[in-house]
């Protein structure tokens, strides 16, 4: 064996040693893989209750938008009928001919959904109003007068 052959051998079995330390030491320990999977679950828990919040602002969005709208149909039937439809005919009026369907051009509106808020309530309608020519409104989630944030109401005034 020349001197270049057994500085060979003996990189051969340092390094084999190298590797067979290291096998021991790969991949993560019980504790580490702890920490991460509670960090994770902190996030997860952050990013729902942000996600909740988003959804509830979006449907408190969606009612105002919607009051609009039915606005627009109620302002189309006033056109129609030189009225606002009674309180007895409500909203659908906007969607079918009242009893006295003569003048009625509509629907007014696309179908029921159109006058159901997003807690799958129908809007609250009064003519003549208490704020304006005619009051809607919702409830807001918690379906009872008054109420913040969420719980609040969305009206037309």
């Amino acid at each position: 064996m020349t001197e270049s052959d057994g500085r060979t051998a003996a990189d051969q079995r340092q390094r084999a040693r190298g590797r067979r330390s290291r096998r021991g030491e790969a991949g993560f320990t019980l504790l580490e893989l702890l920490v991460v999977m509670t960090i994770l679950g902190l996030l997860a828990a952050v990013a729902g209750v942000v996600a909740i919040n988003q959804f509830t602002r979006a449907q408190t969005d969606a009612a105002r938008l919607q009051i609009d709208s039915i606005s627009a149909g109620l302002d189309l039937f006033f056109l129609d009928h030189g009225r606002y439809p009674s309180e007895d005919e409500g909203l659908n009026a906007l969607i079918e001919a009242p009893g006295d369907g003569d003048a009625w051009r509509g629907p007014y509106l696309k179908d029921e959904q159109a006058i159901t808020d997003p807690w799958r309530r129908v809007f609250l309608y009064r003519y003549p109003g208490q704020h304006g020519k005619y009051d809607l409104y919702s409830l807001g989630a918690d379906n009872a007068e008054g109420g913040e944030d969420d719980n609040s109401d969305v009206t037309s005034w």
